[in-house]
């Protein structure tokens, strides 16, 4: 079973994408900040994180630093989704190391297509 770890602060978010991916059969994590994203990594290693930019205590460019540093993170996609959206802070995303960004809001089914995508 696929494994991704989605964080965001906005729970209508986090719902929306729990039900979507649990459907397609993916074991779903959730953490509200990227510290708690950071815990949950020390346990589990996703196939896929779900990465909001803008997050209270530790946010998502700092989050994907650490994500980036863990050597037993190397295959894990790392998918931002941000109301961010401006070139730079996209660019910056991919930059950390990002896979895909996405901006909100966006089309749940095209995140799960995209995230199928990218780890098959």
């Amino acid at each position: 079973m696929k494994k991704i770890l989605i964080v965001d602060d906005e729970p209508n978010i986090v719902m929306t994408l729990e039900y979507a991916f649990k459907k397609k059969n993916f074991q779903v994590f959730i953490a509200r900040d990227g510290s708690e994203a950071l815990e949950i990594i020390k346990t589990e290693i996703p196939d896929v994180i779900l990465l909001d930019v803008m997050m209270p205590k530790v946010d998502g460019y700092k989050t994907i630093e650490h994500i980036k540093k863990n050597k037993l993170l190397k295959e894990t996609k790392v998918v931002f989704l941000s109301a961010k959206s401006k070139t730079s802070d996209i660019q910056k995303g991919l930059e950390l190391g990002a896979d895909k960004y996405f901006t909100k809001p966006f089309s749940i089914r095209k995140i799960v297509l995209e995230v199928n995508e990218l780890i098959n």
